[in-house]
């Protein structure tokens, strides 16, 4: 996806959550995050969007740790998260194609890094938010649940803090039904090391060599994966111990 397509879906599902958060209150549970209040949730994605921002428009190099801001509740906390949400769309919208600063996934370029990793932030969010309605959350549309997919597994899972491990390896196949992605989630004792099949591949060979495949449109694998769904309630063939591995072990 573009980097413009990012951020208007950044701009797009930030506006929802603090909808949502505004119409469920900051005293509403959220199903989705177990434990969680709308304010914990708006003080965490505020949090992300402001230090987030910080290294758009301030071209950090290295690390930054978030900064601590004061305790706000009810519309207060609800109208500073929409002001941090509109700095970071703006910073990156104003942002230099160029932009250097420090990132923590692969990516095309630092810009790239941000819009996109923001965007799927948010959007997570958003449902949480939504959740918290006592309603069914909007669905996540299929290019952008396809585009979190690969940036979780290849990505997020690669990094030696994903605890999906095993010690006998097997590839966990997952496949999206409407978009037509596929990927082969190798798991060792090693970090996961996901590879996307190119559609012009042989499946068959890939076919023989999967232990487990899940299989499902890419919005419901998408809010399965990040742990907002069950996995398990999702079609799968095979050694089905490696979703409960990953439902077990997976958490970001």
């Amino acid at each position: 996806m573009k980097i413009m397509e990012h951020i208007e879906s950044l701009s797009a599902e930030g506006r929802l959550m603090a909808d949502a958060a505004e119409e469920a209150g900051t005293g509403a549970p959220v199903p989705t995050c177990p434990g969680w209040r709308v304010r914990d949730l708006l003080d965490h994605t505020a949090a992300v969007h402001r230090w987030a921002a910080a290294f758009v428009t301030e071209g950090h190099r290295a690390y930054v740790p978030e900064t601590e801001v004061p305790e706000l509740d009810g519309i207060a906390l609800v109208d500073r998260f929409r002001a941090g949400h509109q700095h970071l769309v703006t910073a990156l919208e104003n942002a230099p194609e160029d932009l250097e600063c420090w990132t923590f996934l692969p990516a095309p370029s630092p810009l790239a890094f941000w819009a996109r990793r923001q965007a799927h932030e948010t959007r997570v969010h958003r449902f949480d938010a939504e959740s918290a309605l006592g309603r069914t959350p909007a669905p996540v549309a299929p290019a952008h649940a396809e585009d979190g997919l690969d940036e979780l597994l290849r990505g997020f899972h690669a990094r030696p803090k994903s605890r999906v491990r095993t010690d006998v390896p097997r590839t966990l196949r997952i496949r999206t039904t409407d978009t037509g992605a596929v990927w082969d989630v190798r798991l060792t004792t090693e970090p996961p090391a996901a590879v996307r099949l190119d559609a012009t591949e042989d499946r068959a060979e890939h076919t023989a060599r999967a232990d487990c495949e899940v299989a499902a449109t890419a919005g419901q694998l998408y809010l399965a994966l990040w742990n907002r769904a069950p996995l398990d309630a999702l079609p799968a063939t095979g050694d089905t111990d490696l979703v409960r591995l990953w439902q077990e072990h997976s958490a970001i």
